[in-house]
Protein backbone atom coordinates (compact mmCIF):
# COMPACT_ATOMS: atom_id res chain seq x y z
CA UNK A 1 0.00 0.00 0.00
CA UNK A 2 1.51 3.42 -0.93
CA UNK A 3 2.37 5.91 1.81
CA UNK A 4 -0.26 8.52 0.80
CA UNK A 5 -3.02 5.94 1.29
CA UNK A 6 -1.71 4.72 4.65
CA UNK A 7 -1.60 8.16 6.27
CA UNK A 8 -4.82 9.62 7.76
CA UNK A 9 -6.63 12.29 5.80
CA UNK A 10 -6.79 15.82 7.21
CA UNK A 11 -9.37 18.52 6.57
CA UNK A 12 -8.86 21.88 4.94
CA UNK A 13 -8.48 24.98 7.13
CA UNK A 14 -8.74 28.27 5.26
CA UNK A 15 -5.87 30.67 5.88
CA UNK A 16 -8.03 33.80 5.95
CA UNK A 17 -10.60 32.45 8.42
CA UNK A 18 -11.57 34.93 11.15
CA UNK A 19 -12.07 33.59 14.68
CA UNK A 20 -14.72 35.55 16.60
CA UNK A 21 -15.16 35.85 20.35
CA UNK A 22 -18.94 35.76 20.78
CA UNK A 23 -20.77 37.90 23.37
CA UNK A 24 -24.55 37.95 23.88
CA UNK A 25 -26.51 41.05 24.86
CA UNK A 26 -27.59 39.54 28.18
CA UNK A 27 -23.90 39.39 29.17
CA UNK A 28 -23.56 43.17 28.67
CA UNK A 29 -25.85 43.84 31.66
CA UNK A 30 -22.77 43.90 33.94
CA UNK A 31 -21.81 47.33 32.57
CA UNK A 32 -23.18 50.58 33.96
CA UNK A 33 -25.56 52.71 31.90
CA UNK A 34 -23.80 55.09 29.53
CA UNK A 35 -20.47 53.26 29.57
CA UNK A 36 -18.37 52.45 26.50
CA UNK A 37 -18.09 48.72 25.81
CA UNK A 38 -15.11 47.66 23.70
CA UNK A 39 -12.74 44.68 23.60
CA UNK A 40 -10.61 45.96 26.49
CA UNK A 41 -13.70 46.46 28.69
CA UNK A 42 -14.95 42.96 27.82
CA UNK A 43 -11.59 41.45 28.83
CA UNK A 44 -11.56 43.37 32.13
CA UNK A 45 -15.04 42.03 33.01
CA UNK A 46 -14.03 38.49 32.01
CA UNK A 47 -16.51 38.10 29.14
CA UNK A 48 -13.79 37.27 26.60
CA UNK A 49 -10.29 35.87 27.12
CA UNK A 50 -8.13 38.21 25.05
CA UNK A 51 -8.30 40.99 22.50
CA UNK A 52 -6.52 39.02 19.77
CA UNK A 53 -9.74 37.63 18.31
CA UNK A 54 -12.42 39.72 16.66
CA UNK A 55 -15.56 40.34 18.75
CA UNK A 56 -19.09 39.60 17.53
CA UNK A 57 -22.15 40.76 19.47
CA UNK A 58 -25.21 38.51 19.19
CA UNK A 59 -28.80 39.42 20.08
CA UNK A 60 -29.55 36.70 22.63
CA UNK A 61 -31.25 38.31 25.64
CA UNK A 62 -32.41 41.85 26.28
CA UNK A 63 -30.52 45.04 27.02
CA UNK A 64 -32.08 47.45 29.51
CA UNK A 65 -29.30 50.07 29.57
CA UNK A 66 -28.06 52.59 27.04
CA UNK A 67 -24.52 51.53 26.13
CA UNK A 68 -22.07 52.58 23.43
CA UNK A 69 -20.89 49.24 22.06
CA UNK A 70 -17.83 48.94 19.80
CA UNK A 71 -17.14 45.56 18.16
CA UNK A 72 -15.99 43.98 14.92
CA UNK A 73 -19.39 42.60 13.95
CA UNK A 74 -23.02 42.72 15.12
CA UNK A 75 -26.02 40.56 14.33
CA UNK A 76 -29.07 42.42 13.05
CA UNK A 77 -31.12 41.59 16.15
CA UNK A 78 -28.31 42.91 18.38
CA UNK A 79 -28.25 46.17 16.44
CA UNK A 80 -32.01 46.59 16.78
CA UNK A 81 -31.98 45.89 20.54
CA UNK A 82 -29.05 48.23 21.23
CA UNK A 83 -30.75 51.09 19.39
CA UNK A 84 -34.12 50.31 21.05
CA UNK A 85 -32.52 50.57 24.50
CA UNK A 86 -31.19 54.05 23.66
CA UNK A 87 -27.59 53.04 23.02
CA UNK A 88 -25.39 53.12 19.96
CA UNK A 89 -23.09 50.71 18.15
CA UNK A 90 -19.96 51.11 16.07
CA UNK A 91 -18.28 48.51 13.85
CA UNK A 92 -14.50 48.53 13.74
CA UNK A 93 -12.53 46.70 11.07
Amino acid sequence: MPLQRRLPKRGFTPIDRIEYSVVNLKQLEVFEAGSVVDAAALVSKGLIKNTCNAVKILGNGDLSKALKVTATKFSQSARDKIVASGGSFEETP
